[in-house]
């Protein structure tokens, strides 16, 4: 298995479901940048299930404990390894449901990937819940790049195939945060959360789609042929779990028009070059174009649901039913939405550091 991304920022993801811990280590972060356990705490606080419906009732307290690579309150250059430690784990059911894999899960090719020999509780390696070391990592990322300027940003652009209208960037920040699904449209967070209920209610879930916004982003990241900024940027995002698209810019409605509608328009603008439209999201040959980095993450809808399903009995080799009974998400879009934003911000660090943008040490 490979549990490792990133060149000059690079990072190892470790720990399972419902092991002792989950966490991550970063090998290359720039010495002398200021950082506590209570930067890092913010982030991940934020991926935390809020007191909504459709929300799992797991209840981790997800304290950040930096063990290495911090000293005097700064970075020391040498790897920096963090961790939470897991508590509030209930892995009977795991055991009972051990041969017969849950339709939407990796159980079957995690098993047969490892062997026999994957920790099967909780869905292992493979739970959405080792993104709490990706975003631990993004913390510390997003800290890196406050000294080039770089700023993300994610937001719920639809849940269950109701979709927010499109705000300003001063709307976004002001809403999102405020917002349980981390929306900015109001009237539609509402009949988010209304089909969230309705799905919780039939033991279904939803999915939706999460845009990430990356803006100040100097011209020039991306190391083509096949280390291209979009490229890099979409396998960072199809490692969170529940991801199972990623599109650009206008992404798969630049299909459907024509070249003069889907150009980007040089333009001189306050003595800097800019595009008048950003349908490339940013990103030209795989090499980043100064305008904002947009780009939008499919997520699955939570395959965990009460309802009865259709599976296989791997001991006797015959059809079965199944049932999930347990603390599962109706919908993970909102508590996804930092694991975005900490994913492009890994991304961009190693990118910004490749290019000698961002020094090894920071002063």
């Amino acid at each position: 298995m490979k549990n490792s991304i990133g060149q000059m920022f690079a990072i190892t993801s470790f720990g399972e479901s419902h092991g002792r811990c989950v966490g991550i280590t970063i090998d290359g972060c720039p010495a002398g940048l200021a950082l506590t356990e209570s930067d890092v705490q913010k982030q991940v606080d934020r991926r935390r299930p809020g007191k909504i419906s459709g929300t799992t009732a797991r209840a981790e307290g997800d304290e950040v404990e930096i063990i290495s690579g911090i000293f005097n309150g700064r970075t020391t250059g040498a790897p920096l390894t963090m961790v939470v430690w897991n508590q509030d784990m209930d892995s009977g059911a795991y055991q009972k449901i051990r041969m017969t894999p849950r339709p939407g899960h990796a159980d079957y090719t995690a098993l047969v990937k490892s062997g026999g020999f994957n920790d099967f509780r909780g869905g292992g390696r493979f739970s959405g819940r080792i993104t709490v070391g990706f975003v631990m990592a993004g913390a510390v990322a997003r800290k890196v790049l406050d000294f080039i300027g770089i700023e993300i940003l994610a937001h719920t652009v639809e849940i269950a195939g109701i979709q927010a209208e499109r705000k300003t960037l001063k709307e976004l920040k002001k809403n999102v945060e405020v917002s349980p699904l981390k929306c900015a449209d109001p009237v539609a967070a509402l009949e988010m959360m209304r089909a969230i209920e309705t799905a919780q209610s039939e033991g279904d879930s939803v999915g939706g789609v999460i845009e990430g916004l990356a803006f100040n982003v100097p011209v020039g990241l991306g190391e083509p042929i096949f280390d291209t900024l979009e490229g890099e940027l979409a396998k960072a995002i199809f490692a969170i779990p529940a991801v199972k698209g990623v599109e650009f810019g206008a992404g798969f409605a630049a299909a459907r028009k024509r070249g003069s509608e889907n150009n980007d328009a040089f333009a001189i603008k306050k003595g800097k070059i800019v595009t008048l439209t950003d349908n490339a999201g940013g990103i030209l040959g795989g090499i980043s174009d100064g305008m904002p980095i947009v780009l939008r993450a499919a997520v699955k809808p939570p395959p965990s649901i009460s309802r009865r399903q259709k599976t296989i009995d791997l001991q006797k080799l015959a059809n079965a039913d199944l049932e999930i009974r347990g603390r599962h998400d109706a919908c993970i879009v909102p508590r996804a939405v930092p694991i975005v934003e900490s994913m492009m911000a890994v991304t961009l660090c190693d990118f910004a550091i490749r290019a000698r943008i961002i020094p090894e040490v920071l002063k």
